[in-house]
């Protein structure tokens, strides 16, 4: 099955359960020219893509995985970064947004910096500092990231945060800033829903942090690497980051032993502060 074929049979599929275009790309939060396009063959869907529009139909979950299946032949795996800041960071935060309300159990392993969904303002605008952003794409990537935050608040959904100790202490915006940022990482522990471990640069590891990831339930990985990011919904793909992200969190510390770190890091930069 190519693209066309693909879309054509997303296209009969909305057809036959009666459901109208604008009213399933409303669902799947994407614009119905783009939707249009996919089910005219004109535009190659992501895995993503495609499992929102399934979501928005509500369709058997054999279909579903047969769909999905087929995206998997015909999507491109790996974006560059660069695609994102042409068509618009903003729109692909959105895009993310859209798949994390499609997901119960939310996991992310961050070795180089604060979780998106857990970044401040400052923080936000600082990983964009080098991405060559005008001043109004960067306000409207920021807004997006932060809309994404409300779904840390929706009970019915958890997140699992595992993140590196070099990570927390790698100084992207002045101390006290970063003392900020790491009391936010505290307070989100305490939420029901929320998970955040910190793996200690003092513990023995048998993984190599080669990489950061995030899974949506069990169906979906996004790798993100310096050039481009890279989602996955193979089986055998996802079962990979699946065991790296258990080995890492055995050696998390959580808890009260967690936020008694973060406490001390953020101790350090209002001490760098004090004597800078």
């Amino acid at each position: 099955m190519n693209s066309t074929d693909l879309g054509k049979a997303l296209r009969q599929l909305r057809q036959a359960g009666g459901r109208e275009a604008k009213a399933v790309a409303r669902s799947a939060a994407m614009s119905p020219s783009k939707l249009s396009k996919i089910e005219n063959g004109h535009l190659a869907p992501s895995i993503m893509d495609v499992e929102r529009i399934l979501a928005a139909m509500n369709v058997p979950e054999d279909v579903k995985a047969q769909l999905t299946e087929a995206a998997r032949a015909v999507a491109t795996e790996a974006t560059a970064w660069r695609i994102y800041r042409r068509t618009g960071l903003h729109k692909h935060q959105e895009d993310i947004r859209a798949i994390e309300a499609q997901t119960r159990c939310l996991r992310v392993f961050q070795a180089s910096c604060i979780p998106g969904l857990l970044q401040s303002a400052e923080y936000v605008r600082a990983v964009q500092q080098n991405s060559e952003l005008s001043d109004e794409a960067l306000e409207k990537m920021i807004g997006a990231r932060l809309r994404r935050q409300e779904a840390l608040y929706d009970q019915q959904h958890s997140f699992h945060f595992l993140i590196t100790e070099s990570a927390l202490r790698w100084e992207l915006v002045r101390p006290t800033m970063m003392a900020a940022q790491l009391d936010k990482l505290a307070t989100m522990s305490r939420m029901p829903n929320i998970t955040i471990g910190v793996v200690p640069q003092s513990a023995p590891k048998t993984e190599i942090p080669t990489c950061s990831f995030v899974m949506f339930d069990k169906r979906l990985v996004i790798v993100e690497i310096p050039h481009a990011e890279i989602s996955t919904s193979e089986p055998r793909d996802v079962e990979q980051y699946v065991k790296k992200f258990t080995e890492f969190e055995r050696l998390a510390v959580t808890g009260d032993g967690m936020r008694h770190m973060i406490e001390g890091i953020r101790d350090d930069f209002l001490r760098q502060q004090e004597t800078g």
